[in-house]
C-alpha cells in the first residue's frame, strides 16, 4: 500500500491549495450533502480506491468525500499539465490522501505515477481518459481478480472502454458517469463551454468580438464552446463529420462548412471532438497567418504536432501557454497549451457548480459499484437513472427551486394506453 507515500512539486504550497479547496467546496453543495451522509454511513469502508483524474480544486473535494465514505484513496493526474501543485501539496499535507502528480510531468513521470497509484491494488478505479484502466489491463493483470469495478469521466474515456469491451479486452464493469444526463448535459456544455474559451483568452489576451472561431465538432462541448464563443461576439464555425449534429448546429445559427474551408478564414480553431489528427497538414497549408488553434478534447492527438513540427522552420514562446510555429512562407500558426486541454493547461479547468454534479454521480457511484458490482455483467454501464434524478433533484434543492410533481391521475394516464381522443 502507498499510504505514507507521494510525489508532489511541492509542500511550501499547501496552505495555498487548502484555502482554494475550501473556496471550490462552498460551490460544490451537493457534493457536501453526500459527504455528510457519507461520514455517517460508511459505504466505502475499507475499499481502496486508485484515482486517475485532473488534480484540481474539485477533484480534492471528491476526494475527500471518498475518504469520508471510509475509502483508502490514492490520487494521479489524468494530464501532464492539469495538476494544480498546490492542491495536490493539501491533499498530502492536511488530508493524509497521497498524490502523484506535478504539473509539467514528462510522459516518462506520467505513467510512473498511474504504476504508483496502481501500486494500491485498488478495488476501484476513476479514471478520466481510460489511462489507468489501460494500464492496468496491459501490465497489471494480476490485479484484475480482485476488482469490483470502476467510472469513468469522460467521453474519450468511454470510447476507449467500450472498444475494450466490444473487443473482449474489458475485465471488469465500468460506470460511464460522462453519459449521465447531469453530467454532459451540463459538465460538458457549461463547463467546457465557459473554461475552454476561459483558457483561450488567458492564453492569449486576444479580442474574439468579430473574429472566426472555429469549433471542430459539435458534441456537447462543441455546443458549449460555439454556444459561449458567440456570446464573446466572434462569428462562429461548425466543422463535424456527423450529418445529425452538422445539422442541428446549423439550425443552432451557425456557419457549417469542411475544415479545410474553415481554416482559411479563421481566426481561432478549437478542437473538440476525442479524435486523432483533427487539424492535419492539408489545413495547416492554408491557415491565416495568425491563426490560433488549441485543443479541448482529452488527448492532445487532435492536432497533429510532429506534422506542424516538421513543416516549420522556427518555434518561438511569444507568450505563456503559445507556441509559434512559422512556417517556410512566412505564416504563423499559434498553437495553445501544446495541444494539451486548454481549459486546464491555460486555465483552472470548469466551475465548481457544474463539477459539483459531475462529481456528485462519481461518489454516488462509487457507492452503487461497491453495493452492486459483484453481480454486474463485465461491460461499460450508465449510470443508475436513480443517481442521475437524486444528482438533480439534490442540485435544484441547492439552487432554492422547486418544480411540480404529477397527480395520481396523470401518474395513471401516462402509463395506460386506453384513453385517447
Amino acid at each position: 500500500m502507498t499510504a505514507a507515500r507521494h510525489d508532489i512539486a511541492d509542500p511550501g504550497l499547501a496552505e495555498q491549495g487548502r484555502n482554494r479547496i475550501a473556496w471550490a467546496f462552498a460551490e460544490m453543495p451537493v457534493l457536501a450533502e453526500i459527504r455528510a451522509r457519507f461520514e455517517r454511513d460508511r459505504p466505502l469502508a475499507g475499499l481502496r480506491v486508485s484515482a486517475c483524474l485532473h488534480i484540481t480544486t474539485e477533484t480534492a473535494n471528491l476526494a475527500r468525500t471518498l475518504k469520508a465514505g471510509g475509502a483508502e484513496v490514492v490520487l494521479c493526474a489524468s494530464n501532464p499539465l492539469s495538476t494544480q501543485d498546490d492542491v495536490a501539496a493539501s491533499l498530502v499535507e492536511h488530508h493524509g490522501i497521497p498524490v502523484f502528480a506535478r504539473c509539467g510531468e514528462d510522459t516518462g513521470v506520467y505513467y510512473a505515477h498511474i504504476r504508483a497509484a496502481l501500486e494500491h491494488r485498488p478495488q476501484i478505479t476513476l479514471d478520466d481518459g481510460a489511462d489507468l484502466v489501460s494500464e492496468l489491463h496491459k501490465h497489471r493483470t494480476d490485479l484484475l481478480d480482485r476488482m469490483l469495478g470502476g467510472t469513468e469521466e469522460t467521453t474519450t474515456g468511454v470510447i476507449r472502454l467500450r472498444a475494450m469491451a466490444a473487443g473482449g479486452a474489458l475485465r471488469y464493469p465500468i460506470v460511464a458517469v460522462n453519459d449521465a444526463l447531469t453530467k454532459h448535459l451540463f459538465d460538458n456544455r457549461y463547463g467546457t463551454g465557459q473554461s475552454a474559451l476561459d483558457g483561450v483568452i488567458r492564453a492569449t489576451n486576444v479580442l474574439l468580438a468579430g473574429r472566426v472561431f472555429t469549433v471542430a465538432g459539435y458534441g456537447w462541448c462543441g455546443r458549449g464552446l460555439a454556444m459561449r464563443a458567440k456570446g464573446h461576439g466572434a462569428r462562429v464555425v461548425v466543422t463535424e463529420v456527423e450529418p445529425l449534429r452538422a445539422l442541428e448546429a446549423a439550425m443552432d445559427g451557425f456557419d457549417v462548412m469542411p475544415l479545410e474551408q474553415a481554416a482559411a478564414r479563421s481566426d481561432f480553431i478549437v478542437t473538440v471532438t476525442g479524435d486523432k489528427h483533427v487539424l492535419d497538414r492539408r489545413h495547416f497549408a492554408v491557415m491565416k497567418d495568425g491563426c490560433v488553434i488549441a485543443n479541448a478534447g482529452h488527448f492532445n492527438v487532435e492536432i497533429n504536432l510532429p506534422a506542424l513540427e516538421a513543416m516549420a522552420v522556427e518555434r518561438t514562446h511569444p507568450r505563456r501557454h503559445v507556441e509559434e510555429y512559422r512556417l517556410t512562407d512566412g505564416r504563423r500558426i499559434r498553437l495553445l497549451a501544446e495541444g494539451r486541454l486548454v481549459n486546464l493547461a491555460a486555465a483552472e479547468g470548469h466551475p465548481a457548480a457544474v463539477m459539483d454534479m459531475s462529481f456528485a454521480n462519481q461518489a454516488l457511484s462509487v457507492a452503487w459499484l461497491a453495493q452492486q458490482a459483484r453481480g454486474l455483467e463485465v461491460a461499460v454501464h450508465p449510470v443508475p437513472r436513480a443517481i442521475d434524478q437524486e444528482v438533480a433533484r439534490l442540485k435544484l434543492a441547492a439552487l432554492g427551486l422547486s418544480i411540480d410533481r404529477l397527480t395520481p391521475e396523470q401518474s395513471a394516464y401516462l402509463t395506460s394506453w386506453e384513453e385517447g381522443t
